[in-house]
């Protein structure tokens, strides 16, 4: 049979004139885009947008909360248990090296009759600052300024011994280069190691501000995701009552609960906080501050009064072009300062157990001021032994009063550091369980949300 004829290759039909191009292929995103558009234009689709939305308010609303309460109660645990007493154990090292130089010049002076007491005093003073200054390498940031200052005490400690000790060997011999020696120990005390020891204790009051400036601002952006949840939450349900006539939704109302109890816990309690560490920082950080200065003022001026004995005049310091015994004239600066100081530890204290001690250091330091005036007269005219015996004596001597000023203070300081621990402590207490409990309290709200809104979802199906 004959082939059949082969059909000729068809050639594309052109497009008719004026017809559209063909479009690209349309990316996944677009026709998700689409979909969600498309969807958001149904009652179904709202629901599941706006319980989306309500979802994910209350979450970050929790979320935001428990962060901010957890910094804020971290800030306050460090006041309580970090920064404040680090600023108190810098304190007493600057308060121990002062009594270790005062215990050695009244050692010095009572010659190889040095009692007992004096060298137990001043060892304790020495091992003390020395165990100070463990603790406060320990808690040093490494690099800081805090810590080249530790280190330069550290080095200086074993000097400041080594010519104490060389200045009452040489006493003892009864030859005069001990007082040279004694005085050269005191001036390393107070030209290097005192400014070193005040320098840390400065600093560790700036790390303590800072703990307080974290610990006690309000959490506004969790207080304004807060309301914003609690807004949205408040505007579903309206808008479902107005649809269905329905008055409440349990899932809504549940969700509206636990985020209002969630920003009640956070407003009510930190404003306690607030409360309980500003009062911890007026009524025990400043009187402790006040109180830690007077006490170093008693110390330096009692170390004066005493090298104005071992020097006999050596030392002299001219001011308005009149001359003065420098141990004497900077003894009468220190006794000024430690006035100025215990009457405003007066003011600061707010109940009889601070003003107690703060009143009978007043009074030792009366009696301190005559008995010294005593002692400089005799001392100014010649008779040393009985200007020794005013001094360092066993009754009447201004030894005793400085002792009263010490032992005062140290009860006032005591008493402070109770009350600081007991405000701190509670404004610590009164953020526990918040950071845990936002998180809770938004995970059931943020359930209570799709939940109500699946409610009205199931109405469709």
């Amino acid at each position: 049979m004959p082939a059949a004829p082969g059909i000729p290759r068809q050639s594309a039909r052109p497009a008719p004139m004026g017809s559209p191009a063909p479009s690209a292929r349309r990316t996944a995103f677009a026709e998700g885009a689409d979909r969600l558009r498309a969807a958001a234009t149904t009652e179904p689709g709202r629901l599941r947008i706006i319980g989306a939305v309500l979802a994910l308010l209350v979450v970050a609303f929790g979320a935001v909360a428990a962060w901010q309460a957890d910094e804020r109660a971290a800030a306050a645990d460090d006041v309580l248990h970090r920064s404040q007493p680090l600023s108190s154990g810098a304190a007493d090292i600057y308060r121990s090296l002062a009594d270790a130089n005062t215990a050695a010049s009244s050692g010095f002076l009572a010659g190889g009759q040095e009692s007992a007491n004096a060298r137990d005093r001043y060892e304790k003073d020495i091992s003390t600052a020395a165990a100070g200054l463990v603790t406060a390498a320990t808690n040093a940031d490494p690099g800081s300024a805090s810590e080249s200052t530790i280190t330069k005490l550290n080095r200086l400690l074993p000097e400041y011994k080594g010519l104490v000790e060389r200045a009452r060997t040489y006493n003892r011999q009864g030859y005069p280069v001990g007082g040279a020696y004694l005085r050269y120990a005191n001036e390393k005390m107070q030209k290097e190691m005192l400014p070193a020891a005040e320098d840390l204790y400065t600093k560790e009051n700036q790390r303590l501000d800072a703990d307080y400036g974290d610990a006690t601002p309000y959490p506004w952006i969790a207080i304004a995701l807060g309301l914003l949840a609690l807004a949205g939450l408040g505007w579903a349900q309206r808008r479902t009552f107005r649809r269905t006539n329905r008055v409440l939704n349990h899932g809504l109302v549940a969700a509206s609960t636990a985020t209002a109890v969630a920003l009640l816990w956070l407003v009510v309690g930190h404003a306690v906080a607030r409360t309980e560490l500003t009062g911890s920082y007026d009524h025990g950080v400043r009187s402790l501050t006040v109180l830690h200065d007077a006490r170093i003022a008693s110390l330096k001026a009692r170390g004066n009064e005493n090298l104005s004995l071992v020097a006999r005049g050596a030392e002299t310091i001219t001011v308005d072009g009149k001359p003065y015994d420098a141990y004497y004239y900077a003894f009468d600066q220190d006794l000024a300062t430690l006035g100025k100081g215990l009457t405003r530890a007066g003011q600061l204290a707010d109940d009889q157990g601070g003003r107690t001690p703060v009143q009978a250091a007043r009074s030792d330091m009366a009696v301190w001021k005559q008995r010294h005036a005593s002692a400089r007269t005799e001392d100014e005219n010649g008779n040393y032994q009985q200007a020794l015996d005013k001094v360092i004596g066993a009754k009447g001597a201004t030894g005793q009063c400085f002792d009263g000023v010490d032992s005062s203070l140290a009860r006032a300081i005591d008493h402070e550091q109770a009350e600081f621990q007991r405000a701190a402590g509670d404004g610590r207490d009164a953020m526990a369980g918040l950071p845990a409990g936002a998180v809770v309290l938004a995970v059931l709200g943020a359930v209570g949300a799709v939940l109500g809104i699946g409610r009205r979802l199931s109405e469709y199906r």
